[in-house]
Order: structure tokens, then sequence, then C-alpha cells
């Protein structure tokens, strides 16, 4: 079971990732192609060019974990994104059940002061 904390910062990539793509060459496209260096607290997602398959790349304090899923039917909703790529962990678990974004209304509420 994946666990999505919402204290961790969550960034996806908007091109198309070869599945066969492991840790390094993941590592690899946050980089190059997103020009961040992947560390702890940091989430990283990849989708194939069909969105039938997902990598999730997460950052530890000791090194990487690798979540994969492929659907056998229908496909991943690519999401918004804020203009560093970033998505909240509340986005991220409502695509990978398969819900529509654009159709989620969320309702105000208090925000204690930080």
């Amino acid at each position: 079971m994946l666990s999505l904390h919402p204290h961790l910062r969550y960034f996806v990539y908007r091109g198309f990732t070869d599945m066969r793509k492991s840790f390094d060459g993941l590592t690899g496209l946050v980089k190059n192609e997103l020009k961040k260096q992947p560390g702890a607290s940091e989430v990283y997602i990849f989708f194939n060019r069909n969105r039938t398959h997902v990598k999730i790349l997460f950052g530890e304090n000791d090194g990487y974990a690798l979540y994969y899923k492929r659907l056998e039917l229908g496909t991943y909703e690519m999401p918004k994104t804020d203009d560093h790529g970033e998505v909240s962990a509340q986005i991220v678990s409502l695509i990978l059940q398969g819900i529509i974004t654009d159709s989620v209304k969320k309702k105000k509420r208090y925000r204690f002061a930080a």
C-alpha cells in the first residue's frame, strides 16, 4: 500500500518516460530535465506515453524507493501543476485512484496562521 504524506513535495515530470528506466535513469531525468537535485522529502512522478504506467520515485534519507503500477484498463490523468511542476499529495492520490481532478471541487476550510 502506497502512503502519500502531505508534508512531502510532489513533482510531475511532464514528458513521457521509458518505463525501463530504474533508479539511476529516473534520477538522471530529475537532474537533467527538471533541474532539481533529488533528495529526502521529495517525490517524483513519471508516466509512460500511453499513461497506463506510472513510476513514483521517493527520495529518502538513505537512498531512493520506487513504486511502479501498471493499469489493466484505462489511463492516468496528467495532473495540472504549478510553475515548478509541483502537485499536492491529495491530487496524486486522486489520480492514482482514477478520479478526474477537474471535476473535483474543494470547499473552503479555515487554516491556522503559521
